[in-house]
């Protein structure tokens, strides 16, 4: 049996034995008449960042073939805030490789990600799905390579304070239970995840943890597999929603947002990433970084100001890109470096078989760790557009393969030490600043749009779009205006609790 099919949590893969990209619609249809699937739902991405969803009950067979052949009309102008009311009607096409058994129904449900398509029946161009499927058609197209991503997925579980086994404030990092209180709905979460698709590659807690007004907060972690980029976000709109889901079932509050309070560790969404060719990681030359990986991180320089416009959306994600603490401010990368922008985490490049040295039975397993090493963009959090997100990661990678002097700019923001230490003043004087508010953010996109709507990536709407709604929020001087208003912050956090 193929090693995807063989242990897969998705209970239609095992059923099909065949893996999700195989996925036709007699297969769905089989699926549905030989495990008394019921009713049929649609989820598609809005421009809230959020997945929403259309039910249909299955009346007959033909009712069947039709959904799952035409799809249905949605109001667009009620998804999209680019889409006006007089033209507003889209069509959404369930796309079979994302089936999977709704874990929260009573009624059994088989639920489709869709796409959404115009009245010619051509894809919408703005589609924030569509837009990441052209950013790695033309990464393909510029490079010869395919690439892939996959996120780190930070967020706060909210309960009453049993006052058993308090935890150490911001101390939270891996911790077991009982002092970990959420491990089993992590664990839960995770089981929910897998059988929706979801590649996981583990989950823990995380370092924020405290208390207040009786409320105990837990930040915990579930990291993903490197996938195509475009399952890459597919999962993590799934993840999300299970997530919720099954606090609402256990009665939790759930936080994606960057920043709820002053002096605790606020949520990233780190994105890592790794580029492909022939089925080999291209990221490692002879054990070291490759010029490839150094390519496409000069790429990310360049437009990380910009960047930070589709994974920095609400005025908080700006009070946890601050100083000293574990998220960046400076535009520089580095190796193992937690206070740079995109780091090369340890990639499995020592010569010895560590499970050997560990385990004193096992001889040399000789296996391939290249295909462990990823570069992780730091600066993004979970108000992001996660399809724009990726879309424009993967938009800054080809660049740099576009870029002249890409090497060079590699080479220029390069740092190998702690550049928040006094020693190292000088040289964070030479590094260019992260925005500081949705609105130079915005700036920041305006400047570069170019390289975004190269290739017809990303539409001119779409950008237009974006920069109008981090205006909006008028936030040029607001995270120094309340750095000493506890009150107001308080306000501002609660606005945007439940972002993306």
């Amino acid at each position: 049996m193929n090693n995807k099919i063989e242990l897969n949590a998705n209970p239609v893969v095992t059923f099909l034995k065949k893996v999700p990209e195989e996925f036709t619609k007699a297969d769905i249809i089989s699926y549905i008449k030989e495990n008394g699937i019921e009713m049929v739902n649609f989820m598609y991405p809005a421009g809230d960042g959020r997945l929403k969803t259309l039910n249909f009950v299955i009346n007959d067979a033909d009712y069947l073939d039709a959904i799952l052949t035409c799809g249905e009309r949605v109001d667009g102008s009620s998804l999209f805030s680019f889409i006006e009311a007089s033209s507003s009607d889209l069509y959404v096409i369930p796309r079979f490789r994302t089936a999977f058994v709704d874990p929260f129904a009573e009624i059994p449900t088989l639920t489709m990600l869709c796409s959404f398509f115009n009245k010619d029946g051509e894809p919408l161009a703005s589609a924030p799905e569509y837009t990441l499927h052209k950013a790695c058609r033309t990464f393909r197209e510029v490079t010869g390579m395919e690439f892939e991503a996959m996120g780190e997925l930070e967020y706060y579980v909210i309960a009453p304070d049993d006052g058993m086994f308090p935890a150490t404030s911001q101390h939270g990092y891996h911790e077991s239970a009982p002092y970990a209180k959420f491990n089993r709905f992590r664990t839960e979460c995770m089981k929910y995840i897998a059988q929706a698709g979801g590649q996981i590659k583990y989950g823990h807690s995380e370092v924020g943890n405290f208390t207040s007004e009786g409320l105990v907060y837990e930040q915990n972690e579930i990291e993903f597999l490197p996938v195509k980029a475009e399952e890459a976000a597919d999962q993590l709109m799934i993840a999300k929603w299970v997530i919720r889901n099954l606090a609402c079932r256990y009665g939790y509050n759930i936080t994606f947002a960057p920043k709820i309070t002053v002096g605790e560790a606020g949520s990233g969404l780190h994105i890592h990433m790794r580029i492909i060719k022939d089925g080999k990681n291209q990221m490692l030359e002879k054990g070291v970084l490759s010029e490839t990986a150094r390519k496409a991180i000069a790429g990310m320089m360049y437009l990380a100001p910009s960047i930070t416009a589709f994974g920095n959306t609400t005025p908080t994600s700006y009070f946890r890109l601050v100083p000293h603490q574990e998220a960046p401010t400076n535009i520089c990368w580095g190796d193992r470096n937690r206070s740079v922008l995109v780091r090369v985490p340890l990639g499995w490049a020592a010569k010895g078989d560590m499970s050997a040295l560990a385990n004193p039975l096992e001889k040399d397993s000789h296996y391939d760790t290249s295909m462990k090493q990823t570069v992780e963009m730091r600066s993004p959090d979970g108000s992001a557009d996660l399809y724009q997100l990726i879309a424009s990661l993967a938009v800054a990678c080809r660049h740099g393969f576009e870029m002249e002097n890409a090497l060079e700019t590699a080479e220029k923001t390069y740092v190998s030490v702690n550049i928040h230490r006094e020693e190292n003043k000088d040289r964070l004087n030479d590094l260019k600043q992260l925005p500081d508010s949705c609105h130079t953010s915005a700036d920041c996109l305006e400047q570069q749009r170019a390289v975004y709507e190269k290739y017809g990536v990303f539409t001119p709407s779409m950008i237009d779009g974006v920069i109008r709604k981090l205006r909006s929020y008028g936030d040029a001087t607001l995270r120094r205006d309340i750095e000493n208003d506890p009150v107001r912050m308080h306000e501002i956090v609660k606005t945007y609790f439940h972002c993306g």
